[in-house]
């Protein structure tokens, strides 16, 4: 009954045995094409121009493309023209607009040029994937001129007058637009993010934005990330932590006209406190110069010093209340000798680089002064009002967890949380002890209820998530944010990696992980970013069963790694590491320098990968059986065809 039941829900898809047997023709059809193209990119940290870009050249692919096609027949500067204009339509119509004497002429052939490059593009996608991804407005003029551009004369006919009315009737530019969007939308088939979105960088939002239109994208969160979501759930802690870091790397544009944070409470309160303290261990980090609100950097040290001297009270605070998070080792403001200018940590004593700490009573230091709980509340309020940043966050939800298996690759952003002898460790939660993917399962759960339904034991372990030892998406014993501000002795900066990144190095146990998440050890990958991939050092680890991601695409550390970020790319034919130098923006008219992307392929496949090799090969698998099925019911009369039924008035 329950599944007469349900084929009677689908017979409503599909309202007769015609219908019905039309989708499986076509469903087994899909099954024999290319599988699409998968793109894994880590630890983008609000580098929106860098991402925005490789996402938009897939790479460099779309740049190969028009170089196979166009090499021989055009010169250099308009293949660059070309490519610039796919990635960047919108700006590069307006440029040409300006400076072309001749636009619809130029305008005809770089439709012409267009519609080659998107020709090549789609070869492997059936018309249901094209059509999917085309601009709606436009949809059926773009597949006329797709599929009329063929050898056929009378077609090539209809081609050209299709086109020269186009150009006449003034619609070149948003047809122009439509097929960039097609390019760019099929060459880049799924999105993979594998975390940190978030911090550093100057435009997070924007990168968000661009996520949010993609048709086909998912996340696994990261510390950076989870921060933010924690913010967002209510926690003053995250919310404290991510605007600490926003002003230590001069942000302001992401948090005021990005999100519409209004820090005009946090500059007035540290101006009145910090007024005549230098604050000269909280200077911003000026990485990118703010468009839109410039902060004076002296003004900008002293809101930084006033936010982590009110994050440090309020982690206190949090560390006191969940006992079992076991991080009193944390608890630092009362293990300062303030008339002496001391800290005393692990039973040794060190001089304070600063201990000008106007708002903290000696007698009771995670207390809040009247003052910075007002601050607080405005901050919070603030937060929890910004409709961009709960948009942002609720696709984080939609779209992200703790980890993705997909298509034989297994998807986390930081470890899997490992004793030294390389078993897993246990994470225990009241009376229960979670480990592997069990572990990783429950911290999803609870996550999505801190979010939902503001449980606090919730919205607090959105705080440890961001650093506690056994926190997937850390994968550090601690973090020293505190002595590294007021400690000199680079002895107490020390964070001691988990154990799992000695023992992912080798096959044996990156093997173990895969078989605790349900894959084959020996053929799947753990894809995962986190940690840097240092200068000379191999992202291709544990004999080709681990990738690590995170090529430095952050300017913060590309001094580590030498480069500006990894792309994954898993296409058909093979899984390819392209490794990218930095991002050059460029001036008006004129394409960001693009590099070519060193392109390594680390594993061939055997035969071409078909979408009947992939998990939506498997989906529509079951679909077919399941419209075998309903075809049988309709030639039975057990379910009765309704496509010629007609509704009474």
């Amino acid at each position: 009954m329950r599944d007469l039941e349900y084929l009677q829900l689908l017979a409503d898809q599909y309202p007769s045995e015609t219908a019905a047997a039309s989708e499986l023709l076509k469903l087994s059809c899909s099954l024999n094409l290319p599988k699409g193209t998968e793109y894994f990119f880590s630890d983008l940290h609000g580098e929106h121009e860098a991402f925005i870009h490789l996402l938009r050249s897939a790479s460099g692919v779309i740049r190969d493309k028009i170089e196979a096609l166009f090499e021989q027949t055009i010169p250099e500067s308009e293949r660059s023209e070309l490519a610039g204009l796919i990635y960047y339509p919108e700006r590069q119509l307006a440029y040409k607009k300006k400076t072309c004497k001749r636009y619809d002429e130029w305008c005809e052939i770089e439709i012409n040029r267009l519609i080659a490059v998107a020709r090549e593009v789609i070869s492997k996608y059936g018309q249901d994937k094209v059509r999917r991804t085309l601009d709606s407005d436009f949809a059926k003029v773009i597949e006329d001129m797709l599929y009329m551009h063929d050898d056929s004369e009378d077609k090539r006919q209809c081609y050209r007058s299709m086109l020269s009315t186009t150009i006449e009737i003034g619609m070149a530019e948003p047809i122009i637009t439509a097929l960039c969007h097609l390019i760019q939308g099929v060459a880049v088939d799924h999105l993979h993010i594998i975390g940190d979105i978030f911090d550093r960088g100057p435009r997070a939002d924007r990168i968000l934005d661009e996520l949010c239109n993609h048709r086909h994208v998912d996340v696994q969160w990261g510390n950076h990330d989870i921060s933010w979501m924690g913010a967002m759930c209510g926690n003053p802690v995250n919310i404290a932590n991510v605007l600490r870091i926003a002003v230590r790397y001069n942000s302001f544009d992401l948090l005021e006209d990005g999100y519409g944070i209004n820090l005009r409470p946090l500059s007035m309160f540290a101006n009145e406190v910090y007024g005549d303290d230098p604050c000269e261990r909280f200077m911003p980090e000026i990485l990118d110069e703010n468009k839109y609100d410039p902060v004076d950097p002296v003004l900008a040290a002293k809101m930084h010093k006033a936010i982590a001297v009110l994050q440090f009270k309020l982690e206190g605070q949090l560390i006191e209340r969940n006992p079992e998070f076991e991080m009193e080792d944390r608890l630092l403001l009362d293990k300062i000798d303030y008339e002496a200018g001391t800290i005393t940590l692990d039973g040794k004593v060190y001089p304070m680089l600063d201990c000008h700490f106007p708002t903290i009573d000696p007698a009771d230091p995670y207390k809040l002064t009247d003052d910075e709980a007002r601050l607080m509340e405005q901050l919070t309020a603030s937060f929890l009002h910004s409709r961009t940043l709960k948009k942002h966050i609720d696709f984080l939800y939609a779209k992200g967890g703790m980890y993705k298996i997909v298509n034989g690759n297994l998807l986390y952003h930081g470890c899997v949380p490992m004793n030294e002898d390389g078993s897993f460790a246990s994470w225990t939660d009241g009376k229960r002890s979670y480990t592997g993917r069990a572990l990783f399962d429950h911290i999803d759960w609870r996550v999505r209820s801190a979010y939902f339904t503001r449980n606090q034991r919730d919205v607090d372990l959105m705080w440890y998530l961001w650093c506690g030892a056994l926190s997937p998406v850390y994968g550090k014993d601690k973090m020293t944010t505190f002595e590294r501000y007021f400690i000199a002795d680079r002895d107490t900066y020390k964070e001691t990696m988990s154990p799992y990144y000695t023992h992912c190095e080798r096959s044996e146990a990156c093997e173990r992980i895969l078989e605790e998440f349900g894959l084959d050890g020996r053929t799947s990958h753990i894809i995962n970013g986190h940690v840097p991939v240092r200068r000379g050092e191999n992202p291709v680890k544990a004999g080709g069963r681990l990738y690590v991601i995170d090529g430095g695409i952050s300017k913060a550390y590309q001094s580590k790694t030498g480069i500006a970020g990894y792309t994954l790319v898993y296409n058909s034919h093979y899984i390819a590491l392209g490794e990218h130098q930095p991002f050059r923006r460029a001036e008006e008219g004129v394409m960001p320098t693009e590099t070519h992307a060193k392109i390594r392929i680390v594993e061939m496949m055997q035969r071409r990968k078909l979408v009947a090799d992939t998990d939506a090969g498997e989906r529509i698998r079951r679909r077919i059986e399941d419209l075998r099925e309903l075809i049988a019911y309709y030639r039975s009369g057990v379910i009765r065809d309704t496509s010629g039924d007609v509704t009474e008035r």
